[in-house]
């Protein structure tokens, strides 16, 4: 096993992946910025660098800098979290050309699923069921036009190196298209410094359900069920649940055994999520997440499975410790995502907490890096912490997650500790198969 690794990352995900090493026996090297001095995972690593100023591409984005810590403190592989580089094939591979151990899959394969059109190709070519649109980038206005009229208005433009909900518009004619097609390219140039695009048919009411696979190199591919991530608000998830409530498990297993097929295919290796859009009883492929899942917690609580362990040990090269006979979820979890935010305009908030009081009890788990007196930064993402509340069924989960937000107090800043309050509430929730509209049509009457 690896002596030690940095962790390339802050927050919530920081801490989880220390955690994971430390039980492994593996010390672990915290990097951070100026303003992430006093954070919680600078606190429990066993060494820490500060990397650079507050500003992300200064620090959590400064590839060389983190190259250099590895090389100053001795670790011998990176785990990169999710967001910031974990997605960046280019720093896996200056990894690998430094003789250090990327802890995720391989930059070829990064790439390839990097590129939303190039994933969307292959994934067809493997059988996996794919949204109707373009399979290249659009090169003209005139491209644009002639796809959108073959495959029906409204038409989705998106970018191909996009994600989170960013680089990305509907269309309902040809002459919003060609106001919209220069916006969203230069949008594109902006967020992901490629301002390729291309389109597909827009599918108005879905559900995001997205599946979890992880595969090692001796050969197995497992998948570990699957998420329901409809609870967005402008393309961002705000609530997860596994599983699916409201598909039938035969569908479901057919997709399943598509998923572990392709990864078969691909030869992949390590941890990666498949996300489709749902409707009408039929799965269409979105993208592939080369990574670790923010919403991973409710997979381990229903399998049992420590997902950063497994990702780290099948990094070093060893079998996942399971089969997929094995794998068998019980009971039903849900994660709520608590971001420092006003629920009602959804402003961000920073400042010092004073009291927080973290909910605890059977089926509860909060995975977090914030405590009294810790001031958050208003430089970065505002995801606080992720209640994850686990019970027999998808009602006991629902009542488990109420009674801990009920009980959870973070003094000093705005959250949205309310918001989730009055979405498990909402009878529509409740009965299951939200859409992916459902939260943004509603927040009003909730």
């Amino acid at each position: 096993m690896f002596d030690k690794v940095l962790i390339a990352n802050r927050g919530e995900i920081a801490v989880r992946i220390n955690r994971a090493c430390q039980e492994l026996g593996i010390s672990t090297v915290a990097i951070h910025s100026e303003a992430d001095a006093e954070s919680m995972h600078v606190r429990i690593a066993d060494e820490s660098v500060c990397i650079g100023p507050n500003a992300v591409n200064k620090s959590y984005l400064n590839t060389h800098s983190i190259i250099a810590a590895c090389e100053i403190t001795g670790a011998q592989a990176v785990h990169p979290g999710y967001g910031f580089l974990s997605e960046n094939a280019s720093f896996s591979k200056m990894l690998e050309d430094h003789k250090l151990i990327f802890i995720g899959p391989n930059h070829s394969h990064i790439n390839a699923m990097g590129d939303k059109i190039q994933a969307k190709k292959m994934m067809k070519e493997f059988g996996v069921p794919t949204v109707p649109g373009s399979d290249k980038a659009i090169e003209s206005e005139k491209d644009a036009i002639n796809i959108s009229k073959d495959i029906g208005y409204p038409v989705l433009i998106k970018a191909s190196a996009g994600g989170g909900g960013r680089g990305m518009k509907v269309v309902n004619d040809e002459k919003e298209l060609k106001q919209s097609l220069p916006i969203i390219k230069q949008e594109a140039l902006s967020f992901f410094g490629n301002d390729s695009v291309y389109i597909e048919k827009f599918i108005d009411s879905p559900r995001h359900i997205e599946v979890q696979v992880i595969c090692d190199s001796h050969g197995n591919f497992l998948h570990l069920h699957e998420r329901d991530c409809s609870v967005q608000r402008r393309n961002q998830k705000v609530l997860e649940e596994a599983l699916a409530p409201g598909i039938e498990n035969e569908k479901k297993d057919e997709l399943f055994q598509i998923c572990v097929g392709a990864m078969k295919k691909m030869q992949y290796l390590g941890l990666g999520t498949l996300e489709f859009l749902y409707e009408n009883g039929e799965f269409y492929f979105m993208e592939m997440n080369t990574r670790l899942q923010v919403e991973h917690p409710i997979t381990e609580m229903l399998t049992r499975i420590d997902l950063v362990r497994e990702q780290i040990c099948v990094a070093h090269g060893e079998k996942i410790f399971t089969n997929q006979e094995n794998i068998k979820p019980l009971g039903h979890s849900i994660e709520c995502r608590i971001n420092a935010e006003n629920s009602s305009d959804f402003k961000p908030s920073a400042g010092t907490i004073g009291l927080f009081h973290p909910p605890a009890g059977n089926g509860i788990r909060l995975d977090t890096f914030i405590y009294s007196g810790y001031k958050v930064p208003h430089y970065y993402d505002n995801l606080l912490a992720k209640l994850i509340a686990t019970g027999r069924t998808r009602n006991h989960a629902i009542k488990r997650a109420l009674r801990s937000l009920n009980e959870m107090v973070i003094d000093g800043i705005d959250t949205n500790i309310d918001l989730h309050k009055k979405i498990l509430s909402s009878e529509e929730f409740k009965k299951g198969s939200v859409s992916i509209n459902w939260l943004e049509n509603n927040i009003a009457s909730l």
